[in-house]
């Protein structure tokens, strides 16, 4: 038996992926656990953005919300919103935008609107804040999901973040020049674009996940790598930075 969870095998791989010289516009949930782990870790330079306007921020436990308290508490400075995104967003000083979703197609299209028909949706979920734009005007995505058949899906309901739109060019056709997301990280494997048609391909495997069982959690006909690697385990230094992480937070909204 395994001594980590598929969760933390996720989350731990997507830390991975950021840098510290990284300018990351932090989603909540699981891209937060992701960034704040890359940042005790290996990245501790990383530069945390959030949408409320909180830059530089390093929080002692994860954030409820982008209104918790503990991101301004331990932020380098607060912004406006309208600054936060027109000055770095759009002005091109996001190199990473890090986002999840209750939804995503083959070309990393994600969908946080609504399930079923947009006048009347079996759920309606919270909605896009500002991830559409995340999407659109930073260098590059990274999307942290877990793997399941409601959630990759072979034709999303409604697309509230453009990924790769109808794969291919069709970022550029829009005059979009951003890279788009370029990995996506879940419980099971990391899937990349394919250069050329954009769809999203298995790249790497978790510890002890084979092939089968990343395809029967996913809807349409995955692409697989000619040789898709294995994520390395997580270290027990990285478990137990996680952990303890996931330990003051809880406490912290307990209280």
């Amino acid at each position: 038996m395994s001594d980590f969870t598929p969760t933390e095998m996720m989350t731990i791989a997507a830390a991975r992926a950021l840098k510290a010289s990284d300018v990351c516009f932090v989603g909540i949930g699981a891209p937060s656990a992701a960034c704040n782990l890359a940042r005790l870790t290996h990245a501790e330079g990383i530069t945390l953005i959030y949408e409320s306007g909180t830059i530089g921020t390093e929080p002692r436990v994860l954030p409820l919300s982008i209104g918790d308290g503990e991101l301004c508490d331990t932020a380098l400075t607060t912004v406006s919103v309208p600054e936060m995104f027109r000055y770095w967003l759009q002005g091109g000083r996001i190199t990473i935008g890090f986002l999840g979703g209750a939804q995503i197609d083959r070309f990393a299209n994600l969908n946080t609107t609504v399930v079923g028909p947009y006048d009347r949706p079996k759920v309606r979920l919270p909605g896009g804040g500002g991830a559409p734009e995340i999407a659109a005007q930073s260098g590059e995505v990274f999307i942290t999901m877990a793997m399941g058949s409601r959630a990759f899906v072979e034709k999303l309901p409604f697309i509230t973040s453009m990924g790769h739109g109808e794969g291919g060019d069709h970022r550029a056709r829009l005059g979009l020049a951003t890279k788009g997301p370029t990995r996506v990280f879940t419980d099971l494997c990391v899937m990349e674009p394919d250069p050329e048609s954009r769809e999203l391909t298995v790249v790497s495997l978790h510890p002890g996940v084979t092939r089968d069982q990343v395809q029967a959690a996913c809807m349409w006909p995955l692409r697989f790598s000619a040789q898709p690697g294995e994520t390395p385990a997580p270290t027990a230094e990285e478990l137990a930075i996680l952990r303890d992480l996931h330990a003051r937070t809880k406490a912290a909204h307990a209280a």
